[in-house]
């Protein structure tokens, strides 16, 4: 055996954990399994030095580089020596990752003042590569400007940031109510984009803005904009489809009900929905009915009895034989099932955080997420809130009308598209969102 290959030390591997599984089987189409957090700065990228960026946080964060293998029961993670290289942006957002089993399940790449990071949903949920990002931009900056004395460090360990926490809280047996069943749910339709892709689609709002609308209708801001999003939603339906509930899926980071640093997924789904038949149509029920739902589900009872239910498919004695071959095609039925249950989804995946000194050198972050229907992720740095639309349909109607209300609400949103490259005013915006192609 050669020296080198005896000197080696050998590969860590580890199991998917229970949310990451059932990405493989369903990654296909517009919905890649792949979600990007993107940072404008204030100026241009250094390619050389983001580089070094990269290189010194993944020192902290090894767990990270990983490849995907398959195993005969069950797909797999394991280390691997490749070096991510951060790279020209060449692809659209949210492209695919995972093209066999030496793929690196994350990309990072640039284009004039924003740097992207992209992650196969399989390594990390939103929550634990925003940990990451927020270290990189972090090292990035402080490379680029070291007057600023800044110095951060991961607070968590490499085996906190590891830990598959489904495992930890699970409770074998461990039941519990499983929260209103609303069917089969109203299902948006459309010409689809020709060439596959996905219609993004930015809005940037003052977030004290979209609080103070928020607040009086006396609700969160979470709970606020996903009324605003079902009521939108609702103009695009047929009076004769107005039987069925208009349904959103919403991510729920279990990291505020289980104790848990971890950077791989650790996150739960409610569901919140609204009969349009028979109910009033303004905004105001809608938020009344979208709280009490939110009060109801969001317990540590609800999620973790959900939670369990989920990961009491892992530990089965009857599934675990059965090769990955079989259970591959019945986990994308079980996926196909279950979208049968939502519209579109909303996820909130909160503050981004930076070290005030560098705050100067940031305009914002932005958070996209792929799809086979529509789905909003928000987040927020500073005093401004990012929305992030994405699409797998051409037309942008739904996407109109959330705007227009957040405008009617007396919140001033600038809009940017895929579909054109130089910012768009509040005004010419919402009377037709731009349809010229361009870079995001």
């Amino acid at each position: 055996m050669p020296q080198e290959r005896k000197d080696r030390k050998p590969m860590r591997w580890t199991r998917l954990d229970n949310a990451a599984k059932i990405f493989p089987p369903t990654s296909h189409g517009s919905d890649t399994g792949v979600f990007r957090l993107s940072c404008e700065l204030t100026e241009p990228v250094v390619p050389a030095t983001l580089q070094q960026a990269l290189d010194r946080t993944l020192a902290h964060y090894p767990h990270l580089r990983m490849v995907m293998r398959r195993g005969v029961f069950w797909y797999y993670l394991e280390q691997t020596t490749q070096r991510p290289l951060v790279e020209p942006e060449r692809t659209p957002p949210c492209a695919p990752l995972y093209a066999g089993s030496r793929s690196l399940l994350l990309r990072v790449s640039y284009w004039r003042h924003k740097v992207n990071l992209e992650v196969y949903h399989v390594l990390a949920d939103g929550a634990g590569a925003i940990a990451f990002f927020e270290a990189l931009m972090t090292a990035y900056l402080v490379l680029c400007h070291p007057e600023s004395g800044v110095d951060e460090q991961p607070q968590a360990s490499v085996s906190q940031r590891w830990a598959d926490s489904f495992q930890k809280y699970y409770r074998p047996r461990a039941g519990g109510p499983s929260g209103e069943r609303m069917g089969r749910a109203w299902r948006l339709r459309g010409a689809r984009r020709p060439d596959g892709g996905l219609t993004v689609i930015e809005g940037v709002a003052d977030v004290r803005q979209v609080l103070a609308a928020a607040h009086r209708y006396g609700a969160t801001l979470t709970v606020y904009l996903a009324a605003v999003l079902l009521e939108a939603l609702h103009g695009e339906m047929y009076l004769r489809e107005q039987k069925r509930p208009v349904v959103l899926t919403v991510p729920v980071d279990l990291r505020s009900f289980f104790p848990s640093q971890t950077t791989r997924n650790f996150f739960g789904t409610i569901r919140v929905g609204y009969r349009f038949t028979g109910q009033e149509t303004s905004l105001e029920p809608i938020v009344r009915s979208v709280a009490a739902a939110f009060q109801t589900e969001l317990t540590p009872e609800r999620l973790g009895a959900r939670m369990n239910r989920l990961a009491a498919l892992e530990h089965a004695p009857l599934l675990r034989p059965i090769p990955l071959a079989l259970k591959n095609p019945v986990l994308r039925l079980a996926g196909d099932i279950s979208e049968r249950g939502e519209t579109a989804t909303l996820s909130n995946v909160g503050r981004f955080r930076l070290p005030e000194p560098l705050h100067p050198y940031v305009r914002g972050f932005g958070v996209f997420m792929s799809t086979h229907a529509l789905q909003l992720c928000t987040c927020s740095f500073g005093d401004s809130l990012h929305f992030g639309f994405t699409c797998a349909l051409e037309s942008t109607e739904v996407q109109r009308r959330f705007f227009q209300t957040l405008t009617q609400d007396a919140i001033e949103v600038e809009i940017r598209s895929n579909e054109y490259h130089e910012e768009v005013h509040r005004d010419a915006a919402l009377s037709e969102l731009p349809r010229d192609r361009g870079r995001a």
